[in-house]
């Protein structure tokens, strides 16, 4: 082989490693490319999940603050009812309007007895009924607006309770 003839060869040898070389440069570039932007599409997945979930807990939690403030509006009204109640209760206690009885056992200790002899009178089945002091009347009506105040809370406190677990 001539000179010419090796310098040819070494030529094209070169010239081959060089479009060899470019070609699997562009290849490689194109698989880069498609893999970032398939890295890309992944991030973008990612990102629009975390954002519906997100979103969705949002509406949970706007729904459960909506149940919440409805039950809490449900128990201030039937606190307002119970001290309405209490209080008109009260006023006719105190006008005297209303007088508060227990019921008294006929054959109790100091309770006069049936009288002896037959009178005109009407019959009385009913039991025997003692009124209250009315002192004593108010406390009781204090004590049970209590208890109607504690009940409606151990309500509103279950409520809520019960809606957080859901």
């Amino acid at each position: 082989m001539s000179r010419l003839q090796s310098g040819a060869c070494l030529l094209l040898t070169l010239l081959a490693c060089a479009l060899t070389w470019q070609v699997q440069g562009w290849r490689m570039g194109r698989q880069m490319a498609e893999q970032a932007e398939q890295h890309g599409r992944e991030w973008q997945a990612q990102a629009e999940s975390a954002a519906a979930q997100l979103v969705a807990e949002r509406l949970q939690r706007q729904g459960l603050a909506q149940r919440l403030e409805l039950s809490e509006q449900q128990h201030y009204q039937e606190l307002l009812d119970g001290q309405q109640t209490q209080a008109r209760l009260r006023d006719r206690l105190a006008t005297a309007d209303l007088r508060l009885s227990v019921l008294v056992e006929r054959d109790a200790a100091g309770c006069a007895g049936v009288p002896a002899a037959a009178g005109t009178g009407s019959l009385d089945h009913d039991p025997v009924r003692a009124r209250l002091d009315p002192a004593h009347a108010r406390r009781i009506v204090a004590i049970t607006d209590d208890g109607d105040r504690g009940l409606i809370a151990l309500r509103a406190c279950q409520a809520y309770v019960r809606a957080l677990a859901q």
